[in-house]
């Protein structure tokens, strides 16, 4: 073959090339950009490619609405530090190093607890780890909420637990692990966030929170605005737990709260009669404030 001939085969590979990059080009455009309609709900074709392999198509995701607007938290935590007690710093210390053996461990029903989840009813990502804790009292004895959280309740009004109780003496019992959600706040929210994870219930702050519950003195077995108060053993054991989950988990000190003022209905007044500055002098001494 002369060159003469050769010359319109060349043009016409050189085209087929030219065509093919043309079109290659046009496809990795088409894949990575929206081909969406005016209203903005369109999907990619690279969407639309992987709807097979998805079993369908996609869903959209929507943002779901904040919680109520609420007073705003002063923490009573962020007040001046105290003056450090080396002889108070050396019984915490003591305290805390045996505290994992004097934990005491009891498993609850399974319909009072449940997984932390990663995302919310409409598909958004959620992050799960405990960044709050929420204070409570049990308003009666210990042995009335644990009978409460062994009872089955298939009724989600009914379902409740706290992850960690603190009686009268100082005693210290796990009934959910922090890596699971305790139904501790129903109608709740925080700083702004809550989690919307059923469609039965309102939002909540249960999925990124921790919660504590003292038990109450007899004579706050009412409804009264006050009682006599919590022991020192209560408020010894109350600051060891909550400096071992400030040091596991991301927690500020300004992120412990109240059941009081998470509760979007305005029902809940717990802790009541609760000293913020014996709790501030024993986190102090431990060194997980200041």
């Amino acid at each position: 073959m002369n060159a003469e001939t050769r010359r319109p085969l060349l043009f016409a590979v050189a085209g087929a090339v030219a065509l093919s990059l043309g079109g290659l080009l046009w496809l990795s455009r088409a894949l990575f950009d929206s081909t969406a309609a005016p209203d903005g709900k369109g999907a990619s074709l690279l969407d639309l490619l992987l709807e097979g392999q998805r079993g369908g198509p996609r869903v959209a995701r929507r943002r779901l609405g904040p919680p109520p607007a609420q007073q705003r938290w002063q923490s009573p935590l962020r007040q001046a530090c105290p003056i450090r007690d080396p002889d108070e710093q050396r019984r915490l210390a003591a305290l805390l190093a045996a505290l994992p053996q004097q934990r005491r461990r009891i498993r609850i029903d399974p319909s009072n607890y449940g997984e932390r989840l990663r995302s919310d009813i409409a598909g958004n990502r959620l992050d799960p780890r405990p960044r709050v804790v929420v204070l409570h009292e049990t308003v009666y004895g210990l042995n009335s909420a644990i009978n409460t959280f062994l009872t089955h309740h298939p009724d989600d009004a009914n379902q409740v637990s706290y992850h960690t109780l603190i009686g009268e003496k100082g005693e210290v019992i796990d009934t959910v692990p922090p890596e699971q959600r305790a139904f501790g706040a129903g109608f709740s929210a925080f700083e702004g966030r809550w989690a919307v994870t059923s469609r039965k219930v309102s939002g909540s702050i249960n999925n990124f929170a921790l919660h504590i519950s003292l038990e109450t003195p007899i004579d706050g077995e009412d409804a009264a605005a006050e009682h006599s108060g919590y022991s020192d053993a209560q408020y010894d054991a109350l600051a060891l737990v909550l400096a071992d989950w400030m040091r596991r988990f991301p927690i500020r000190a300004e992120a412990i709260t109240t059941h009081r003022h998470v509760d979007l209905g305005q029902e809940r007044s717990d802790p009541r009669s609760f000293r913020w500055e014996q709790l501030h002098r024993r986190l102090a001494a431990l060194g997980v404030i200041c």
